[in-house]
């Protein structure tokens, strides 16, 4: 039986997006042409998991095609600008627990050996997030043959038939596009392919606030006085009706000398309500600039300061989960639970940032106590119920909102990117619906390609 479709809407792309061969066409009664492409893996999402997704997918043999709303790859690191390998390593030992497509970028950053078996930062640091796209594109470019791009371009609606998801639905600068894929990867970050499919998913009501990065240049060094004074200024620009919520704030001269990067907006908002993330994208930057302001006035070191930017998304760190075969629950992660499919090692803190101000921190509870050891991500959680075609990786895979708090930085994205991509490319070759797909299979071929969990390494 044919899904009806959840939204009537689309939403436009931007610039000029690079589009790959029609294949074929369907006539429209205004008498324009819809393109119609064929795929063997269809990634939806260019962020963490999906850049790793389409890169293991290519690497794989499979004919894939990548599709992002922004004109470039990278999502959080990126578009939102957070500079950090969240999740790479132990936070104690700093042993390395996630390798493959994660450790070979953070390598090709300059950052550590290919081989590194530990790093100096438990979660460091890039030097340059322009750069970190022109990684992405040299990467994507090396797998020209089985790799197609389509950036500025909205995934708007899903169609599935049966168990199968049938079509995807592009909307970019070739208008609205059909995309006809044999296994689909859901990396939007919201879930966007699975909810729209009718697959089963859950959303708290209330979800982790939204947080827009920024950069403030010719900035003199700040002494521990003046870390109060920055907090003194924050706590009376909300005192004033200037700033509605914040935390920290995170000041880091990371990428210059005399350049602050800057987290510490926060903005409670639903993310997959498009009129609501409008209305914090816009709140963002009224927060950001209000800070700047507030320091330029009241902190010496900021005196000749200027802002240089704000990144052009608004971060989101939760919305949509898909309710998978497995749902990674809190107790899998403090207990260390194994599993024999599983396909990627996490080790973040349950980061889980509240709705209001907190001065100092980003979160009001003591991270050590919710500080799991490396713990197994199975398979199973990538995999959709209702679809037998669709897998699911980053922050919108199965898992209780607990769990997701740990799973959802970037480099355990990248880890259950790159095994959704190696498992779509192992489903077409033994001719296997993905969600049939034994995981111990993959979990196997992971760890041959050097990837997979690294939970007993």
């Amino acid at each position: 039986m044919n899904s009806t479709t959840r939204r009537t809407f689309i939403q436009t792309a931007a610039i000029a997006s690079a589009a790959p061969t029609i294949i074929a066409a369907e006539s429209k009664s205004s008498g324009k042409e819809r393109r119609v492409i064929e795929t063997d893996v269809l990634v939806c999402g260019g962020g963490c998991a999906g850049s790793a997704a389409a890169l293991a997918a290519a690497r794989s043999g499979a004919k894939t095609l990548l599709v992002e709303k922004a004109p470039f790859a990278g999502g959080i690191i990126t578009s939102v600008g957070l500079p950090y390998f969240d999740g790479i390593a132990h936070i104690d030992t700093k042993r390395i627990v996630v390798r493959g497509i994660a450790l070979e970028m953070l390598s090709k950053s300059g950052v550590c050996a290919p081989d590194a078996q530990t790093v100096a930062k438990h979660n460091p640091t890039i030097p340059n997030t322009f750069e970190f796209k022109l990684l992405l594109d040299r990467l994507f470019q090396e797998q020209k043959d089985n790799l197609s791009l389509l950036f500025n371009s909205f995934v708007c609606d899903a169609q599935r038939n049966g168990d199968r998801i049938e079509s995807v639905t592009l909307a970019n600068k070739d208008g609205l596009v059909t995309v006809t894929p044999k296994v689909v990867i859901d990396c939007s970050g919201d879930a966007d392919v699975a909810a729209w499919s009718g697959v089963p998913f859950e959303q708290n009501s209330e979800v982790q606030p939204l947080t827009l990065h920024f950069r403030i240049g010719n900035v003199k060094p700040i002494s521990p006085a003046e870390s109060h004074a920055c907090k003194d200024a924050l706590k009376a620009a909300q005192a004033a009706g200037e700033l509605p919520h914040y935390y920290g704030p995170g000041i880091m001269f990371l990428f210059q000398c005399s350049e602050v990067y800057i987290h510490g907006v926060r903005v409670p908002a639903n993310p997959t309500d498009a009129a609501d993330l409008s209305r914090a994208e816009m709140q963002g930057r009224a927060d950001a600039h209000a800070m700047f302001r507030a320091w330029k006035q009241n902190v010496p070191a900021f005196k000749d300061a200027y802002f240089i930017e704000a990144y052009p998304w608004i971060g989101v760190r939760e919305s949509r989960r898909i309710l998978g075969q497995h749902i990674l629950t809190e107790d899998d992660l403090m207990k260390s639970r194994r599993f024999d499919d599983a396909i990627a090692t996490g080790c973040w803190y349950l980061d889980i940032h509240p709705n209001k101000t907190v001065v100092g921190s980003a979160n009001d509870f003591d991270p050590k106590k919710h500080q799991p050891e490396p713990y197994d991500i199975p398979y199973r959680s990538l995999v959709a119920q209702k679809a037998s075609n669709l897998l699911v990786a980053g922050r919108c895979h199965s898992a209780t909102r607990g769990a997701h708090a740990s799973t959802r930085v970037t480099v355990t994205a990248m880890a259950m990117g790159e095994a959704a991509g190696v498992a779509a490319a192992m489903s077409l070759k033994a001719k296997v619906e993905a969600a049939a797909l034994d995981g111990v299979k993959v979990r196997e071929q992971l760890t041959k390609l050097g990837g997979g969990p690294f939970t007993d390494a």
